[in-house]
């Protein structure tokens, strides 16, 4: 078999995605064949070198799993809480798989998030140069005005990097609050509610209503399924 680089390994392992595998190598967690590598281009053969992360055997396992939840609010996008906090984990079936969250929405935002045991399609769905769409609906405070749309299409600097949206669209409009419709293709963190807070109109209510070709429909607050065959197909393609 062909050698793989290290953290292109351990996301095939389902450990992390390829950019947490990174920094675990970096940190010195990761063993093959007895020796700590901590350069991240390393290339290892997974049918033969023994892979250990934190002291532990690495399994490679064919079989993906790939889920969509309408996440509920106040919980949190992560495997885990050492608090004891819910977390998308408390949706999906226990023991099919170990499961992570394709990217995140902040505690407070509601909506699609992709669950899944491959990494490099994790890899694929969040990495800014493959420009995956996220379409998101937006309930501010105030009326929001045509000119403060362009601000945001245009661009706006956040602790010293441009952000920028690339369509929002008017829902409606009432005596103090205006919807919209934002579709942006980063993920950087709280974009969508720093974007809108930048004009002046904080937002109150925020759902992901759509990622990639995938939408979330009908699906309940706090429901989860398992992607169909065609909705995966598309994804894979985009």
């Amino acid at each position: 078999m062909n050698k793989i680089r290290l953290q292109v390994a351990l996301a095939k392992a389902n450990v992390a995605s390829r950019r947490a595998a990174v920094k675990i190598i970096e940190e010195g967690r990761v063993e093959v064949n007895g020796e700590i590598l901590t350069k991240k281009g390393s290339r290892i053969d997974i049918s033969k070198d023994k892979i250990t992360v934190d002291g532990r055997r690495v399994q490679f396992s064919e079989r993906k799993f790939y889920y969509i939840l309408n996440k509920p609010k106040d919980v949190l996008s992560a495997s885990g809480d050492p608090r004891g906090r819910k977390t998308v984990m408390d949706f999906v079936p226990k023991k099919e798989a170990r499961l992570y969250p394709v990217g995140r929405l902040d505690k407070d935002t509601t909506g699609l998030i992709i669950l899944t045991n491959d990494g490099e399609f994790t890899y694929r769905l969040t990495h800014p140069k493959f420009e995956m769409e996220r379409v998101y609906e937006a309930k501010v405070k105030g009326l929001v005005k045509e000119k403060d749309l362009l601000r945001i299409k245009k661009g706006i600097f956040i602790e010293g990097k441009r952000a920028r949206a690339d369509k929002v669209i008017f829902k409606y409009k009432s005596n103090d609050f205006t919807g919209l419709e934002v579709v942006l293709h980063e993920g950087r963190k709280r974009e969508v509610r720093r974007l809108l807070e930048a004009i002046g109109h904080p937002v109150l209510e925020l759902k992901r209503i759509a990622y990639g070709p995938l939408k979330l429909g009908t699906l309940k607050v706090g429901e989860v399924r398992k992607l169909a065959e065609e909705e995966l197909k598309k994804l894979k393609a985009v």
